[in-house]
Protein backbone atom coordinates (compact mmCIF):
# COMPACT_ATOMS: atom_id res chain seq x y z
CA UNK A 1 0.00 0.00 0.00
CA UNK A 2 1.60 3.04 -0.70
CA UNK A 3 1.78 6.18 1.30
CA UNK A 4 1.92 10.12 1.22
CA UNK A 5 5.33 11.22 2.26
CA UNK A 6 5.27 13.44 5.52
CA UNK A 7 5.52 16.32 4.08
CA UNK A 8 5.48 18.43 7.80
CA UNK A 9 8.52 16.29 8.67
CA UNK A 10 10.59 16.89 5.34
CA UNK A 11 9.64 20.54 6.01
CA UNK A 12 11.40 20.85 9.05
CA UNK A 13 14.23 18.67 8.84
CA UNK A 14 15.32 20.56 5.86
CA UNK A 15 14.64 24.06 7.51
CA UNK A 16 17.00 22.21 10.55
CA UNK A 17 19.57 21.26 7.53
CA UNK A 18 20.21 17.72 8.90
CA UNK A 19 20.47 14.65 6.97
CA UNK A 20 18.88 11.54 7.91
CA UNK A 21 21.75 10.53 9.10
CA UNK A 22 22.44 13.37 11.24
CA UNK A 23 18.63 13.05 12.54
CA UNK A 24 19.38 9.47 13.80
CA UNK A 25 22.46 10.01 15.86
CA UNK A 26 21.34 12.95 17.41
CA UNK A 27 17.89 11.07 18.57
CA UNK A 28 20.22 8.17 19.17
CA UNK A 29 22.49 10.49 21.60
CA UNK A 30 19.49 12.05 23.09
CA UNK A 31 17.68 9.05 24.36
CA UNK A 32 20.93 7.53 25.88
CA UNK A 33 21.36 10.60 27.88
CA UNK A 34 17.52 9.63 29.04
CA UNK A 35 18.89 6.16 29.97
CA UNK A 36 16.86 5.06 26.89
CA UNK A 37 18.25 2.77 23.82
CA UNK A 38 17.05 3.79 20.57
CA UNK A 39 18.12 1.94 17.59
CA UNK A 40 17.01 4.51 15.16
CA UNK A 41 19.16 4.61 11.76
CA UNK A 42 19.12 6.29 8.55
CA UNK A 43 16.69 3.73 6.75
CA UNK A 44 14.39 4.60 9.92
CA UNK A 45 14.21 8.18 8.96
CA UNK A 46 13.34 7.50 5.46
CA UNK A 47 10.86 5.24 6.32
CA UNK A 48 9.30 8.19 8.58
CA UNK A 49 9.87 11.21 5.52
CA UNK A 50 7.89 8.53 3.34
CA UNK A 51 5.29 8.77 5.35
CA UNK A 52 5.71 5.11 8.01
CA UNK A 53 4.63 6.03 11.29
CA UNK A 54 6.36 6.40 14.64
CA UNK A 55 6.01 5.09 18.35
CA UNK A 56 4.64 8.47 20.24
CA UNK A 57 7.94 8.46 22.59
CA UNK A 58 10.20 8.37 19.40
CA UNK A 59 8.31 10.75 18.43
CA UNK A 60 8.92 13.04 21.34
CA UNK A 61 12.52 12.08 20.88
CA UNK A 62 12.46 13.72 17.81
CA UNK A 63 10.52 16.80 17.86
CA UNK A 64 13.23 17.33 21.40
CA UNK A 65 16.33 17.55 18.77
CA UNK A 66 14.61 19.34 16.17
CA UNK A 67 13.82 21.80 18.99
CA UNK A 68 17.53 22.23 20.24
CA UNK A 69 19.04 21.97 16.48
CA UNK A 70 16.21 25.07 15.23
CA UNK A 71 16.20 27.15 18.84
CA UNK A 72 12.40 27.05 19.09
CA UNK A 73 9.81 24.41 20.21
CA UNK A 74 8.84 21.88 17.68
CA UNK A 75 5.74 19.27 18.58
CA UNK A 76 5.10 15.94 17.68
CA UNK A 77 2.35 17.71 15.91
CA UNK A 78 4.67 20.01 13.81
CA UNK A 79 6.10 17.10 12.58
CA UNK A 80 2.73 15.58 11.35
CA UNK A 81 2.68 12.94 14.47
CA UNK A 82 -0.29 14.74 16.25
CA UNK A 83 -2.78 12.06 15.17
CA UNK A 84 -0.32 8.98 16.88
CA UNK A 85 0.70 10.85 20.05
CA UNK A 86 -1.65 10.98 23.37
CA UNK A 87 -2.98 14.93 23.87
CA UNK A 88 -0.45 16.34 27.05
CA UNK A 89 -2.93 17.23 29.60
CA UNK A 90 -1.55 20.15 32.06
CA UNK A 91 -0.63 18.78 35.03
CA UNK A 92 -2.25 20.81 38.49
CA UNK A 93 0.28 23.04 39.65
CA UNK A 94 0.45 21.27 43.35
CA UNK A 95 0.59 24.02 45.47
CA UNK A 96 -0.59 22.83 49.35
CA UNK A 97 -3.32 24.75 50.59
CA UNK A 98 -2.41 23.73 54.13
CA UNK A 99 1.10 23.15 56.22
CA UNK A 100 0.33 19.69 56.75
CA UNK A 101 -0.23 19.21 52.86
CA UNK A 102 3.14 20.71 52.27
CA UNK A 103 5.17 18.49 54.33
CA UNK A 104 3.03 14.96 53.68
CA UNK A 105 3.70 16.16 50.02
CA UNK A 106 7.76 16.75 50.27
CA UNK A 107 7.55 13.73 52.31
CA UNK A 108 6.28 11.85 49.61
CA UNK A 109 8.71 13.47 46.60
CA UNK A 110 11.82 12.81 49.09
CA UNK A 111 11.31 9.04 48.22
CA UNK A 112 11.16 9.52 44.26
CA UNK A 113 14.27 9.12 42.28
CA UNK A 114 15.32 11.92 40.07
CA UNK A 115 17.30 9.86 37.93
CA UNK A 116 13.88 8.26 36.67
CA UNK A 117 13.11 11.07 34.18
CA UNK A 118 9.28 10.94 32.34
CA UNK A 119 9.56 11.13 28.21
CA UNK A 120 6.36 13.82 27.62
CA UNK A 121 6.90 17.28 28.53
CA UNK A 122 6.23 19.46 31.50
CA UNK A 123 3.48 20.62 30.79
CA UNK A 124 1.81 23.40 33.61
CA UNK A 125 -1.90 25.27 32.21
CA UNK A 126 -1.29 28.94 32.58
CA UNK A 127 -4.32 29.26 34.83
CA UNK A 128 -3.07 26.92 37.26
CA UNK A 129 0.21 28.97 37.26
CA UNK A 130 -1.47 32.21 38.20
CA UNK A 131 -3.88 30.71 40.38
CA UNK A 132 -0.54 29.71 42.64
CA UNK A 133 1.55 32.71 42.40
CA UNK A 134 -1.53 34.56 43.15
CA UNK A 135 -1.88 32.13 46.36
CA UNK A 136 1.62 33.33 47.69
CA UNK A 137 1.16 36.60 46.41
CA UNK A 138 -2.06 37.34 48.92
CA UNK A 139 -1.84 34.39 51.63
CA UNK A 140 -1.14 35.95 55.17
CA UNK A 141 1.70 33.81 56.84
CA UNK A 142 0.92 30.50 58.69
CA UNK A 143 3.04 31.29 61.16
CA UNK A 144 4.77 28.54 63.40
CA UNK A 145 3.37 26.37 66.29
CA UNK A 146 5.77 27.29 69.14
CA UNK A 147 5.59 24.97 71.98
CA UNK A 148 3.38 22.34 71.08
CA UNK A 149 4.17 18.85 72.97
CA UNK A 150 6.30 16.57 71.25
CA UNK A 151 8.60 14.01 72.20
CA UNK A 152 12.09 16.06 70.74
CA UNK A 153 12.76 19.88 71.77
CA UNK A 154 14.66 21.25 68.69
CA UNK A 155 17.46 24.12 69.21
CA UNK A 156 19.31 26.42 66.87
CA UNK A 157 22.04 23.74 67.20
CA UNK A 158 19.91 21.36 64.89
CA UNK A 159 19.03 24.01 62.60
CA UNK A 160 22.93 25.27 62.59
CA UNK A 161 23.43 21.44 61.55
CA UNK A 162 21.03 21.49 58.78
CA UNK A 163 22.40 24.93 57.13
CA UNK A 164 26.07 23.07 57.06
CA UNK A 165 24.69 20.34 55.81
CA UNK A 166 22.93 22.33 52.62
CA UNK A 167 26.13 23.84 52.19
CA UNK A 168 28.29 21.03 51.50
CA UNK A 169 25.25 19.37 49.33
CA UNK A 170 25.89 22.63 47.19
CA UNK A 171 29.38 22.64 47.01
CA UNK A 172 28.93 19.01 45.80
CA UNK A 173 26.43 20.12 43.24
CA UNK A 174 28.46 22.83 41.87
CA UNK A 175 31.32 20.44 41.28
CA UNK A 176 29.65 17.42 40.29
CA UNK A 177 26.51 18.68 39.02
CA UNK A 178 22.70 17.48 40.34
CA UNK A 179 22.89 13.72 40.21
CA UNK A 180 26.36 13.55 42.53
CA UNK A 181 24.18 14.07 45.58
CA UNK A 182 20.53 13.84 45.04
CA UNK A 183 20.07 10.37 46.45
CA UNK A 184 21.65 10.86 49.82
CA UNK A 185 20.25 14.46 50.03
CA UNK A 186 16.33 13.08 50.02
CA UNK A 187 17.32 10.53 52.42
CA UNK A 188 18.87 12.93 54.57
CA UNK A 189 15.85 15.51 54.07
CA UNK A 190 12.91 12.46 55.16
CA UNK A 191 14.86 11.22 57.74
CA UNK A 192 16.24 14.16 59.20
CA UNK A 193 14.54 17.35 58.56
CA UNK A 194 10.89 16.67 58.10
CA UNK A 195 10.85 15.17 61.28
CA UNK A 196 12.27 18.15 63.13
CA UNK A 197 9.55 20.54 61.65
CA UNK A 198 6.56 18.16 63.93
CA UNK A 199 8.45 18.59 67.31
CA UNK A 200 8.82 21.16 69.67
CA UNK A 201 10.50 24.59 69.58
CA UNK A 202 10.49 28.09 69.99
CA UNK A 203 9.07 30.98 67.80
CA UNK A 204 12.27 31.92 67.12
CA UNK A 205 13.78 28.19 66.62
CA UNK A 206 10.73 27.21 64.65
CA UNK A 207 10.78 29.93 61.99
CA UNK A 208 14.58 29.25 61.58
CA UNK A 209 13.73 25.59 61.03
CA UNK A 210 11.24 26.30 58.50
CA UNK A 211 13.94 28.15 56.68
CA UNK A 212 16.62 25.91 57.40
CA UNK A 213 14.54 23.22 55.99
CA UNK A 214 13.11 25.18 52.85
CA UNK A 215 16.83 25.94 51.65
CA UNK A 216 17.41 21.64 51.79
CA UNK A 217 13.93 21.49 49.83
CA UNK A 218 14.68 24.11 46.76
CA UNK A 219 18.62 22.33 46.75
CA UNK A 220 16.48 19.06 46.03
CA UNK A 221 14.84 20.61 43.52
CA UNK A 222 17.83 22.17 41.72
CA UNK A 223 19.04 18.91 41.58
CA UNK A 224 16.40 17.35 40.34
CA UNK A 225 16.06 20.02 37.54
CA UNK A 226 20.17 19.34 36.59
CA UNK A 227 19.62 15.73 36.01
CA UNK A 228 17.00 16.40 33.84
CA UNK A 229 13.94 15.34 35.99
CA UNK A 230 11.85 18.48 35.34
CA UNK A 231 8.53 17.37 36.55
CA UNK A 232 9.88 16.28 40.32
CA UNK A 233 11.96 19.47 40.27
CA UNK A 234 8.49 21.43 39.38
CA UNK A 235 6.99 19.99 42.33
CA UNK A 236 9.92 20.33 44.71
CA UNK A 237 9.68 24.16 43.85
CA UNK A 238 6.22 24.68 44.54
CA UNK A 239 6.31 23.21 47.79
CA UNK A 240 8.93 24.91 48.92
CA UNK A 241 7.52 27.95 47.83
CA UNK A 242 4.27 27.18 50.13
CA UNK A 243 7.09 26.44 52.83
CA UNK A 244 8.21 30.16 52.57
CA UNK A 245 4.61 31.23 53.04
CA UNK A 246 4.64 29.47 56.74
CA UNK A 247 7.41 31.63 57.83
CA UNK A 248 6.17 34.96 55.67
CA UNK A 249 9.96 34.67 53.93
CA UNK A 250 8.87 36.98 50.96
CA UNK A 251 12.75 36.86 49.67
CA UNK A 252 13.38 32.97 49.99
CA UNK A 253 9.77 32.79 48.38
CA UNK A 254 10.52 34.93 45.56
CA UNK A 255 13.81 33.12 44.91
CA UNK A 256 11.61 30.59 44.14
CA UNK A 257 9.66 32.19 41.89
CA UNK A 258 12.85 32.84 40.08
CA UNK A 259 13.68 29.45 39.98
CA UNK A 260 10.62 28.17 38.61
CA UNK A 261 10.99 30.94 36.16
CA UNK A 262 14.93 29.77 35.48
CA UNK A 263 13.08 26.33 34.80
CA UNK A 264 10.16 27.23 32.46
CA UNK A 265 12.80 29.35 30.49
CA UNK A 266 15.26 26.32 30.17
CA UNK A 267 11.99 24.51 28.62
CA UNK A 268 11.02 27.20 26.37
CA UNK A 269 8.13 27.98 28.14
CA UNK A 270 8.53 32.03 27.40
CA UNK A 271 5.15 33.45 28.66
CA UNK A 272 5.85 31.47 32.02
CA UNK A 273 8.98 31.94 32.65
CA UNK A 274 8.40 35.89 32.24
CA UNK A 275 5.37 35.83 35.03
CA UNK A 276 7.41 33.85 37.44
CA UNK A 277 9.97 36.69 37.33
CA UNK A 278 7.97 39.32 37.88
CA UNK A 279 6.21 37.28 40.90
CA UNK A 280 9.44 37.34 42.28
CA UNK A 281 10.49 40.92 41.72
CA UNK A 282 6.76 42.30 43.06
CA UNK A 283 6.52 39.32 45.52
CA UNK A 284 9.69 40.61 47.02
CA UNK A 285 9.59 44.59 46.63
CA UNK A 286 10.52 46.39 49.74
CA UNK A 287 11.22 42.52 51.34
CA UNK A 288 14.06 41.38 49.53
CA UNK A 289 18.12 42.86 49.83
CA UNK A 290 19.69 44.63 47.06
CA UNK A 291 21.44 41.71 45.72
CA UNK A 292 18.35 39.29 46.07
CA UNK A 293 16.63 41.94 43.95
CA UNK A 294 19.48 42.25 41.19
CA UNK A 295 19.12 38.69 40.91
CA UNK A 296 15.25 38.58 40.30
CA UNK A 297 15.54 41.33 37.98
CA UNK A 298 18.09 38.82 35.93
CA UNK A 299 15.55 36.35 35.38
CA UNK A 300 13.30 38.78 33.96
CA UNK A 301 15.83 39.91 31.71
CA UNK A 302 17.13 36.14 30.88
CA UNK A 303 13.13 35.13 29.97
CA UNK A 304 12.49 37.97 27.83
CA UNK A 305 15.93 37.82 26.33
CA UNK A 306 14.54 34.36 25.71
CA UNK A 307 11.14 35.55 24.20
CA UNK A 308 12.82 37.99 21.93
CA UNK A 309 12.09 41.20 23.65
CA UNK A 310 14.74 43.41 23.55
CA UNK A 311 13.00 46.13 24.78
CA UNK A 312 12.25 44.83 27.59
CA UNK A 313 15.23 42.86 28.34
CA UNK A 314 17.37 45.88 28.20
CA UNK A 315 15.14 47.57 31.21
CA UNK A 316 15.08 44.29 33.15
CA UNK A 317 19.03 44.75 32.80
CA UNK A 318 19.64 47.74 33.86
CA UNK A 319 17.48 47.68 36.75
CA UNK A 320 19.44 44.22 38.02
CA UNK A 321 22.60 46.48 37.65
CA UNK A 322 21.10 49.48 39.13
CA UNK A 323 20.07 47.27 42.57
CA UNK A 324 23.21 45.21 42.58
CA UNK A 325 25.25 48.28 42.68
CA UNK A 326 23.91 48.89 46.37
CA UNK A 327 24.29 44.39 46.94
CA UNK A 328 27.01 45.76 49.17
CA UNK A 329 24.92 48.18 51.83
CA UNK A 330 22.76 45.04 53.41
CA UNK A 331 23.44 41.91 55.51
CA UNK A 332 22.81 38.60 52.79
CA UNK A 333 21.77 35.32 54.13
CA UNK A 334 24.05 32.77 53.66
CA UNK A 335 22.12 31.26 50.48
CA UNK A 336 22.52 34.26 48.13
CA UNK A 337 26.48 34.05 48.51
CA UNK A 338 27.13 32.46 45.44
CA UNK A 339 25.58 35.37 43.55
CA UNK A 340 28.51 37.71 42.61
CA UNK A 341 29.74 40.24 39.69
CA UNK A 342 30.77 36.91 38.05
CA UNK A 343 27.24 35.14 38.22
CA UNK A 344 25.59 38.67 37.15
CA UNK A 345 27.94 38.66 34.17
CA UNK A 346 26.82 34.81 33.62
CA UNK A 347 23.42 35.73 33.60
CA UNK A 348 23.58 39.00 31.24
CA UNK A 349 25.91 36.88 28.46
CA UNK A 350 23.11 34.06 28.07
CA UNK A 351 20.63 37.38 27.66
CA UNK A 352 22.86 39.20 24.91
CA UNK A 353 23.70 36.01 22.55
CA UNK A 354 19.72 34.96 22.79
CA UNK A 355 19.30 38.69 21.57
CA UNK A 356 22.08 37.93 19.07
CA UNK A 357 23.80 41.28 20.71
CA UNK A 358 26.77 39.39 19.00
CA UNK A 359 29.58 42.63 20.40
CA UNK A 360 28.06 42.65 24.01
CA UNK A 361 27.50 39.04 24.11
CA UNK A 362 31.26 37.78 23.34
CA UNK A 363 32.31 40.60 25.55
CA UNK A 364 29.82 39.67 28.69
CA UNK A 365 30.96 35.98 28.15
CA UNK A 366 34.35 36.58 28.17
CA UNK A 367 33.90 38.78 31.77
CA UNK A 368 32.28 36.36 32.96
CA UNK A 369 34.36 33.12 32.46
CA UNK A 370 37.46 35.02 33.69
CA UNK A 371 35.23 36.15 36.84
CA UNK A 372 33.97 33.02 37.81
CA UNK A 373 35.84 31.30 40.45
CA UNK A 374 37.17 27.48 39.51
CA UNK A 375 35.23 25.45 42.37
CA UNK A 376 32.13 26.32 40.46
CA UNK A 377 33.07 24.18 37.61
CA UNK A 378 29.90 23.82 35.92
CA UNK A 379 28.67 27.55 36.29
CA UNK A 380 32.37 28.05 34.32
CA UNK A 381 31.18 25.54 31.95
CA UNK A 382 28.21 27.18 31.08
CA UNK A 383 29.93 30.70 30.60
CA UNK A 384 32.33 28.99 28.43
CA UNK A 385 29.82 27.38 26.35
CA UNK A 386 27.69 30.80 25.50
CA UNK A 387 31.19 32.60 25.22
CA UNK A 388 31.59 29.57 22.37
CA UNK A 389 28.50 30.27 21.08
CA UNK A 390 28.81 34.07 21.09
CA UNK A 391 31.87 33.89 19.10
CA UNK A 392 30.02 31.59 16.97
CA UNK A 393 27.48 34.39 16.36
CA UNK A 394 30.70 37.23 15.56
CA UNK A 395 32.08 34.54 12.56
CA UNK A 396 34.76 33.27 14.89
CA UNK A 397 34.73 29.66 14.03
CA UNK A 398 38.09 28.57 15.13
CA UNK A 399 37.81 30.52 18.51
CA UNK A 400 34.38 29.20 19.22
CA UNK A 401 35.56 25.59 19.22
CA UNK A 402 38.93 26.70 21.29
CA UNK A 403 36.59 28.03 23.77
CA UNK A 404 33.88 24.86 23.64
CA UNK A 405 36.95 22.74 23.97
CA UNK A 406 38.03 24.41 27.06
CA UNK A 407 34.57 23.80 28.42
CA UNK A 408 34.46 20.15 28.08
CA UNK A 409 37.91 19.75 29.31
CA UNK A 410 36.67 20.90 32.95
CA UNK A 411 35.15 17.08 32.89
CA UNK A 412 32.85 17.23 35.88
CA UNK A 413 30.33 19.58 34.48
CA UNK A 414 29.76 16.70 32.06
CA UNK A 415 27.77 15.21 34.82
CA UNK A 416 25.18 17.80 34.69
CA UNK A 417 22.35 16.88 32.17
CA UNK A 418 22.08 20.49 31.59
CA UNK A 419 25.37 20.92 30.60
CA UNK A 420 24.96 17.96 28.43
CA UNK A 421 22.33 20.17 26.65
CA UNK A 422 24.53 23.31 25.89
CA UNK A 423 27.38 21.38 24.52
CA UNK A 424 24.94 19.23 22.44
CA UNK A 425 23.07 22.44 21.57
CA UNK A 426 26.81 23.73 20.03
CA UNK A 427 27.47 20.99 18.26
CA UNK A 428 24.37 21.66 16.14
CA UNK A 429 24.76 25.05 15.75
CA UNK A 430 28.03 24.13 14.39
CA UNK A 431 26.97 21.24 12.35
CA UNK A 432 27.10 23.41 8.90
CA UNK A 433 30.78 23.22 9.20
CA UNK A 434 31.00 19.47 10.38
CA UNK A 435 33.99 18.37 7.90
CA UNK A 436 36.32 21.61 9.52
CA UNK A 437 39.05 19.60 11.34
CA UNK A 438 38.58 22.22 14.77
CA UNK A 439 35.15 20.44 14.53
CA UNK A 440 35.65 16.78 13.76
CA UNK A 441 38.09 17.18 16.48
CA UNK A 442 35.55 18.61 19.16
CA UNK A 443 32.99 16.12 18.37
CA UNK A 444 35.56 13.54 18.97
CA UNK A 445 36.48 15.13 22.22
CA UNK A 446 32.93 14.86 23.45
CA UNK A 447 32.22 11.65 22.46
CA UNK A 448 35.71 10.67 24.59
CA UNK A 449 34.63 12.32 27.47
CA UNK A 450 30.77 11.01 27.59
CA UNK A 451 32.38 7.76 27.29
CA UNK A 452 35.07 8.50 30.20
CA UNK A 453 31.83 9.72 32.29
CA UNK A 454 30.30 6.31 31.49
CA UNK A 455 33.50 4.47 33.30
CA UNK A 456 33.64 6.35 35.80
CA UNK A 457 29.75 5.84 36.38
CA UNK A 458 29.92 2.01 36.50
Amino acid sequence: MSREPNAQLIAVMDEAKVSNKGLAKRMKDAAARRGISLGTTHVAVQRWRDGAGIKPETAAIMADVLSAKLDRRVTPGDLGYLDQTRPTTPEPIGYPSTVPEALSMLDGLAQERADVTASDPLNIADTDLSSAILSWMIARPDGVQADRPALQRVGMRDVRAIRDAASMFMQLDFKYGGGHGHKALRHYFRHEVLPLLNASYSEKVGTALFGAAAEVSQLLAWTAYDVGNHRLAHRYLTSTLRLSQVIDDRMFGSRILGNLSHQANYLGNHTQAIQFARAAVEGAKGRATPRAMANYWAMEARALSNAGDQAGAAEAMNQAERHFEHADSADDPAWLSYFDDAELLGEFCHCFRDLKMRREAVEHAQRAVDSTDPQYARTLGFCRIVLAQSQLLNGELEAAVTTASLAVDGGDSLQSSRFQRYVTDFQAEVSAHATHPTVVAFNEQVSEALARLDDEDE
